[in-house]
């Protein structure tokens, strides 16, 4: 009878094991954060730069983290998704892209520290959710408007942003091609975004960063 009592007690639908579902979030997590922790010390202007080595031999050295990325060779599809992040951002806004990563790595183990808790991920992902709504008040109301006519902040802004680059000592020079490149190829009336396929990057071997020049091309494109 005790036999019978233990058996009809079984669950039925067969046996499911509740470990898999947290084995699966700390591997995705683990590998996400493998992937920020490798572009994590490349922030900043004091960021470290990566020298890779690609499978033909060619040797890239960089502390962007659209180009670090790119090179890497990334399988798992959680740290795949980190890749996708950085080059939504290079395209959306052509920098911080070493940021966007290094902050998603960062939530990734606050989430982990919140799940070891017991909290149930849906709560955390509405706190994230509500957190990232607070986030953009806060920094809406700290942004600062730049007219596309002001020149001189346009330059500012683009110098700021290639301080952290390889070639931030020639900033001076770069900046004025970069923003006259953008320029010539949108409306300063309408445009809110760029379309980078509308510039072209021509290298040629020799000569020195000095020789750099803007052209305008005939079919609207500049270089």
């Amino acid at each position: 009878m005790p036999a019978e009592a233990a058996q009809s007690q079984k669950p039925r639908g067969g046996y499911k094991d509740k470990e898999k579902p947290t084995q699966i979030r700390h591997s995705n997590i683990t590998a996400a954060k493998a992937v920020a922790d490798a572009v994590r010390t490349s922030l900043g202007p004091k960021g470290m730069d990566k020298m890779i080595q690609s499978g033909t031999g060619d040797v890239t050295i960089t502390n962007d983290g659209a180009t670090i990325l790119k090179q890497m060779q990334v399988l798992h599809p959680a740290a795949r998704m980190l890749v996708e992040l950085s080059k939504a951002q290079d395209v959306e806004a052509g920098d911080g892209t070493t940021t966007v990563v290094v902050i998603a790595g960062s939530l990734l183990d606050a989430a982990s520290k919140l799940l070891a808790k017991g909290i149930h991920p849906t709560q955390i992902s509405e706190a994230f959710q509500k957190a990232a709504v607070k986030g953009v008040e806060i920094l809406s109301g700290m942004a600062m408007p730049v007219e596309l006519s002001d020149r001189e902040s346009l330059l500012k802004s683009a110098a700021t942003s290639l301080n952290s680059k390889v070639v931030s000592q020639y900033s001076n020079l770069l900046s004025p091609l970069a923003v006259d490149a953008v320029m010539k190829v949108i409306d300063p009336q309408l445009a809110d975004n760029v379309d980078l396929a509308d510039i072209k990057i021509i290298k040629k071997l020799g000569g020195l960063i000095e020789d750099a020049a803007h052209r305008r091309h005939g079919d609207g494109h500049s270089m």
